[in-house]
């Protein structure tokens, strides 16, 4: 049945483009694009803030960015260790996938916030600007998983189900089989989650660090359900694979930051609001 409803998605014609004897992996454009794309919106808020230029952002970008690569690489090894523990010379091989972003996220934003501050930009303004910069990467990035042929969810016959080749077939999935686009669905809540983060800024500004808790409280929430779809190994806690426990610590660190940092944001907004003067004073 469900080999004869056809994809909206089919699978890719290949892992990317050659251009004479260079070859360009899909996946790490499609990431360098995304992070020309978040340095540009970082750029953009930090001088629109007056906390910081372009030039900062770029190299706060860069600096994350690198970063951000290793530690998401870092984590993928460390939690599928299995898979590496007998091919050592696989580790390096990125261009293959296999970055896990709980881990470039945190080294990236450690990294990024200290090249801030030896740039002379507060951590608060930086993680601000940041938040909604940061999914608009990742919604683009994400779809360096379809070139891929990867980390895609079970199966379904849903109008924009996803098709794979054969030699991506996961065992025991008959030809045809099409699977829920678990990129797509990742692509599309980090997009609302950039936009949500920028709308958020613009009319109810949250103040200090708090854009950003909320942004890794969103983005732990959308992680949870996509993960649950995923059909590809990973290892597992309790019934739940390991990045939906990460997501879940997300969640809750986002969550209670916020929350413990409520009263600070109402003491600043009303020392600001005190500093106005009455009507008839000024």
């Amino acid at each position: 049945m469900l080999a004869s409803i056809p994809a909206a998605f089919p699978s890719p014609p290949g892992t990317g483009i050659s251009l004479g004897p260079l070859d360009i992996r899909a996946y790490g454009l499609l990431i360098a694009i995304g992070a020309i794309a978040a340095v540009w919106l970082l750029g953009r808020r930090l001088e629109a803030a007056g906390t910081g230029t372009r030039d900062d952002a770029a190299s706060i970008g860069t600096w994350g960015v690198v970063a951000g690569l290793l530690g998401a690489r870092l984590y993928h090894v460390f939690t599928e260790w299995d898979r590496f523990s007998d091919n050592l010379a696989a580790i390096p091989q990125v261009w293959k996938g296999g970055l896990g972003i709980p881990g470039g996220l945190l080294a990236g934003a450690i990294v990024g916030v200290l090249r801030g501050r030896s740039r002379g930009v507060n951590v608060a303004d930086a993680l601000t600007a940041a938040a909604p910069a940061i999914p608009l990467a990742q919604a683009i990035g994400r779809w360096g998983n379809w070139f891929n042929q990867e980390l895609f969810g079970r199966p379904t016959d849903l109008p924009w189900a996803l098709s794979v080749d054969a030699a991506h077939l996961p065992a025991g999935y008959d030809l045809g089989t099409t699977f829920h686009p678990t990129f797509l669905y990742e692509s599309l809540w980090n997009l609302a989650l950039c936009g949500a983060l920028l709308w958020i800024d613009r009319h109810r500004p949250l103040g200090g660090s708090r854009l950003f808790a909320l942004y890794v409280a969103g983005y732990g929430l959308g992680r949870v359900w996509v993960e649950g779809l995923r059909i590809d190994p990973a290892s597992s806690v309790g019934g739940l694979r390991w990045n939906q426990w990460v997501a879940i610590a997300a969640i809750v660190g986002g969550l209670v930051h916020m929350f413990l940092t409520r009263q600070q944001h109402v003491d600043r907004n009303v020392g600001t609001d005190s500093d106005q003067p009455e009507p008839g004073q000024r």
